[in-house]
């Protein structure tokens, strides 16, 4: 088992959310200006994510985990298929409790990018 606390495993998580954050940005942009355009939540996640796992795909697995291999493209995909279920989850419960869908969507931010993170990690780049 890969010990989380070492310098590298750090640094790896460090740069991670880094270029998380860009990610992000992209990906919340497109969540948002879906929502703007009338588009249900669901399909605002479903739309910001495949718009956004092309563009996190290469950014993740080349400035993070150092990995150019395009052949793990659909067990990426097969991470961010779980990580949009999850997400949707936690939206409808959010909805449920008539929270805003824009708060809702950045309050769900970290956690469903740290399960990414671990899943990426062990399913999909290595570790």
């Amino acid at each position: 088992m890969t010990n989380l606390f070492n310098k590298k495993e750090i640094n790896r998580l460090v740069l991670f959310f880094l270029v998380g954050g860009i990610n992000t940005v992209f990906g919340y942009s497109l969540y948002a200006l879906f929502l703007y355009l009338g588009i249900h939540y669901t399909l605002a996640s479903l739309f910001s994510t495949i718009g956004g796992v092309l563009f996190n795909f290469k950014t993740t697995g080349v400035i993070v985990f150092k990995n150019h291999n395009n052949k793990l493209l659909m067990k990426f995909i097969g991470v961010y298929a779980i990580t949009y279920l999850l997400n949707i989850g936690c939206l409808r419960i959010f909805d449920i409790f008539n929270v805003n869908m824009y708060l809702a969507g950045a309050i769900v931010l970290i956690p469903v990018a740290l399960i990414a993170y671990t899943l990426q990690k062990r399913f999909v780049f290595g570790g």
